[in-house]
């Protein structure tokens, strides 16, 4: 272990590019994404393995993570274009509802056949929901992927948030009621209410605010100044008013997408100033995996690790079914939605709160199966676009 070893935070920032780097360069030689490498190197050189940074280093520069997800949920907004809409439907809104109403309900089902309480398994498959669009937007930007199941799944990564956070809602109120444990109105209903709605609505007033200096500062400096100030405005606004950041910056960009005439340009450069946040973000989260759950895990996390993605396919599948969406979408979205993480680990502290007496395992679970995913999702992300024809390598 090298936890003896005390640098300063730039001397340890510099570390995390220089490995993340090296590392992702690597991977490619055995065709897997940058982001696995990231990933790689994060664990290698985090407490579970070197010890290089430690768990109070790691969670000291949680900043980082923050600034990264505002990025990606502001391109993503990029997605949400009128016309876009137009084209294809309500279909993404429908295959995001049903693909996360059946991870829950594959997951809880499972449990309970396996002897598990009632309770219990809500409160677990009530985070099976929730779906990480970090890993599978990066995948889709290094390979330039570009296709219907590459469109769609970005829209969907995006919706899933919202969705998450009322499977949530919906799955805690029945285990409290069952429980018998006393839960407000507010915590069951109004909290995720507020929550997705403030953030849609703060973040619509910021991408209008932008329009108004975007007019009069042409250089791109000038605007690259203006990306991060406004994307700095959300997410503190977001910690502040308790609002979703990952909806309130991408509904900024979804207002910007739709009403500027520069949008292509203000993402192209939002794109140059992001690389290094990225790889300090997924090095970051790579430090936070922890080798020392799996084996604590036991037959409640195999369930949810397996059964989760079972109804994410399923649900995924029935979705594209029902909209008549194209038939790759059927095929290859499903697995693509694997990775899953800063929002399940959130959601796995605020169950605890909820019934406090499930707490660890939940935790633990949650953890392992964040490990688990975040290694395996963006490869099998990177396979599905392949196999659909989305990705053209060399």
């Amino acid at each position: 272990m090298l936890s003896s070893i005390s640098l300063n935070t730039f001397l340890y920032l510099s570390i995390m590019i220089f490995t993340g780097m090296a590392t992702g360069r690597l991977v490619k030689l055995i065709k897997l994404p940058n982001v696995t490498g990231y990933l790689i190197a994060g664990l290698l050189i985090g407490p579970g393995v070197l010890g290089l940074l430690s768990e109070e280093f790691v969670a000291d520069i949680a900043i980082i993570s923050d600034c990264a997800l505002g990025f990606i949920a502001f391109s993503i907004g990029n997605e949400f274009k009128i016309s876009y809409f137009k084209r294809v439907g309500a279909t993404p809104i429908v295959i995001a509802t049903l693909e996360s109403f059946f991870a829950v309900v594959f997951v809880v089902i499972a449990l309970i056949i396996s002897g598990h309480s009632t309770t219990f398994s809500l409160v677990l498959g009530s985070i099976a929901a929730a779906t990480a669009p970090a890993a599978t937007i990066m995948v889709i930007k290094q390979y330039k992927a570009k296709g219907p199941v590459s469109e769609t799944l970005i829209s969907v990564v995006a919706i899933d948030d919202a969705t998450a956070l009322v499977m949530y809602s919906l799955s805690i109120a029945l285990a409290t009621a069952l429980s018998g444990t006393a839960a407000s109105t507010k915590d069951l209903v109004l909290t995720p209410v507020i929550e997705i709605g403030g953030g849609i609505l703060v973040g619509a007033l910021l991408g209008l605010l932008f329009l108004v200096p975007l007019k009069y500062f042409k250089k791109d400096s000038n605007r690259m100044a203006l990306i991060v100030a406004f994307i700095f405005v959300g997410l503190g606004l977001s910690q502040l008013l308790g609002f979703s950041s990952l909806l309130l910056c991408m509904s900024m960009g979804a207002v910007i997408a739709n009403l500027s005439d520069d949008v292509g340009k203000i993402m192209k450069l939002c794109d140059k100033i992001t690389p290094p946040i990225f790889i300090l973000f997924f090095v970051a989260s790579g430090a936070g995996l922890k080798l020392s759950v799996l084996p604590s895990v036991g037959i409640a996390g195999i369930i949810y690790i397996v059964f989760r993605v079972f109804g994410k396919m399923f649900g995924s599948t029935l979705g594209a079914i029902s909209c008549k969406a194209d038939k790759n979408i059927k095929k290859y979205l499903g697995p693509a939605l694997i990775p899953q993480a800063g929002v399940a680990i959130g959601l796995s502290l605020a169950a605890a709160n909820v019934l406090p007496e499930y707490a660890t395992e939940i935790r633990t679970i949650i953890l392992c199966g964040t490990f688990i995913y975040e290694l395996i999702g963006p490869a099998i992300s990177k396979m599905c676009l392949k196999k659909a024809g989305e990705i053209k390598e060399a």
